[in-house]
């Protein structure tokens, strides 16, 4: 398995592995933080790699020099083989090279479910996000018209 940042020749597998992994809710909302953190730092997008096969991905960010992680995307048949650690450790590490103060994980209401297996990475309650609505990369934005 291999962990690199994000390529724009990623994109179309990003989001196939996007619709196959995340309920239909969850996909929509992080397609468009997926959209939003591309267009801002791609580096801060981890794939995992099988034979050139995209089977996971994680959406991170950082707001206010505080590491986000977003979005922890695994496909289906790789669970439970240490995907999804790897990416947080990638991560984890350009948070470092960053220097932010701190990572927290986005505490949405996806990200739930998977609350115990961040906890037994070390990041406890106090680390998860409440308000990630505040998260840039995560905020709806509404059209008004006047």
């Amino acid at each position: 398995m291999h962990i690199r940042s994000f390529q724009l020749s990623d994109a179309s597998q990003v989001m196939e592995l996007l619709q196959v992994a995340l309920s239909e809710d969850c996909c929509e909302d992080t397609k468009r933080a997926f959209a939003r953190q591309l267009s801002w730092d791609s580096d801060l997008i981890v794939i995992a790699e099988v034979d050139e096969e995209i089977v996971g991905v994680l959406i991170g960010t950082i707001d206010n020099n505080v590491g986000c992680i977003y979005r922890t995307v695994v496909h289906p048949d790789y669970r439970r083989q240490g995907v999804a650690t790897r990416l947080v450790n990638g991560m984890e590490q350009r948070f470092k090279q960053r220097k932010v103060c701190k990572i927290v994980i986005a505490g949405d209401e996806h990200n739930k479910a998977i609350a115990p297996w961040y906890e037994a990475l070390g990041y406890g309650a106090s680390k998860f996000l409440e308000a990630f609505q505040k998260l840039s990369i995560a905020a709806v934005q509404s059209l008004s018209r006047s």
